[in-house]
């Protein structure tokens, strides 16, 4: 009933004007404005090139992600840190028991044996072959005896050190002394624990997981962006995360469209108070575009849509002129648009919808 009545004192009030009225102006005088109930608000300018409001997700970039797993079959004996535990650098994560490890190192000693004789026999043949006593086939023989025993030690060493021995403990090793069989899994940079995939008692296999670590500076941010702002957006742009005061530029914008919500995927990279964020968290992102055209924060009431046309309605000193504008974001509460528009010019933020139906009938020929 409320909107029947509307609509005849919308007829009522316009009938005797719509003569009048051209090219999407609304003449009327403020009783007819005052009996509509019609309530306008000041234009409020707004900090241009800023599309707000933007869902997003914080996610790890990839390249700071790491997973530290078992060299060799073992059995966990202790993990040494939990999820979300900050790590050093170096810092012991975990230590397993493997047997593999004591064949790795007796591999190993065989090798430096073989080394140790093959160098002492490459020395005799090299002073003979000086004091003319044997052939120079010998000597080549000796050679080629070394560099394939070097070859074999050094292949040894390099197992023992992706077993997780380092060094310093492969030289105690090589000198005679005696080096357990656990195997330690060091933390490879600064950063924290994600997840914690084995534990105490476990028993794994061969590069079996055992935790997933990460740095967490920079950040990426996954933004979902509507097609509609895709070309004001490119790599470069700034980003940010007004509630936490974090900032930092797009580095992609995708290539494929969400058949879901008809949005692209736009990834920032946070550098600025990247700490301020965790991991999976969903936030509200503002990212910058291009072009200078001024914008304007308005109401979500204000605005109407005509023949797929966004409008507003701007007082003027005779009615209304219903002026079309472009919808750069849009929530439940306001707006932000960009149009032939000035500041200080007011807009309609009630009795839209009984200006909009003048208009309807304006077009009416």
């Amino acid at each position: 009933m409320y909107f029947l009545r509307q609509a005849f004192l919308v007829s009522a009030l316009f009938a005797p004007v719509t003569a009048q009225c051209a090219e999407a102006e609304l003449k009327m005088s403020d009783a007819q404005v005052n009996a509509l109930g019609v309530e306008t608000v000041a234009l409020e300018r707004r900090a241009a090139g800023e599309i707000e409001g933007l869902p997003a997700q914080v996610v790890v970039p990839n390249r700071q992600m790491q997973v530290v797993s078992a060299p060799l079959p073992a059995l966990v004996e202790r993990v040494l840190v939990a999820t979300q535990e900050p790590i050093a650098k170096g810092q012991l994560l975990a230590q397993l028991q493997s047997p593999a490890l004591a064949d790795l190192q007796h591999t190993f000693l065989q090798a430096a044996t073989q080394l140790n004789l093959a160098r002492a026999n490459l020395e005799r043949d090299e002073r003979l072959y000086g004091e003319g006593i044997i052939a120079e086939s010998r000597l080549l023989a000796s050679r080629a005896r070394h560099t394939e025993v070097s070859a074999d030690l050094a292949e040894r060493t390099q197992a023992l050190r992706v077993a997780g021995m380092t060094d310093a403990a492969i030289g105690l090793l090589r000198s005679g002394q005696r080096v357990g069989t656990a195997i330690e899994l060091r933390a490879p940079f600064d950063g924290v624990v994600l997840e914690q995939i084995a534990f105490a008692g476990q028993r794994l296999e061969a590069a079996s997981p055992v935790l997933k670590i990460a740095r967490l500076e920079p950040l990426w941010l996954e933004i979902q962006l509507p097609m509609a702002h895709l070309a004001e957006v490119r790599e470069g742009a700034a980003a940010s995360v007004p509630a936490q005061d974090a900032s930092g530029t797009v580095i992609a914008v995708g290539r494929s469209v969400s058949a879901a919500n008809q949005t692209v995927m736009v990834r920032a990279e946070i550098t600025r108070n990247a700490a301020q964020l965790r991991p999976g968290q969903y936030v509200e992102a503002t990212v910058a575009v291009r072009g200078n055209a001024e914008q304007w924060q308005v109401p979500s009431a204000a605005l109407a849509r005509s023949k797929g046309r966004a409008l507003v309605f701007v007082r003027n000193a005779t009615g209304f002129r219903a002026q079309p504008v472009r919808v750069l974001n849009e929530t439940a509460a306001s707006a932000v648009i960009s149009g032939d528009l000035r500041e200080g010019e007011r807009i309609a933020v009630k009795g839209v919808a009984a200006l909009k139906a003048a208009l309807a009938g304006i077009g009416v020929q």
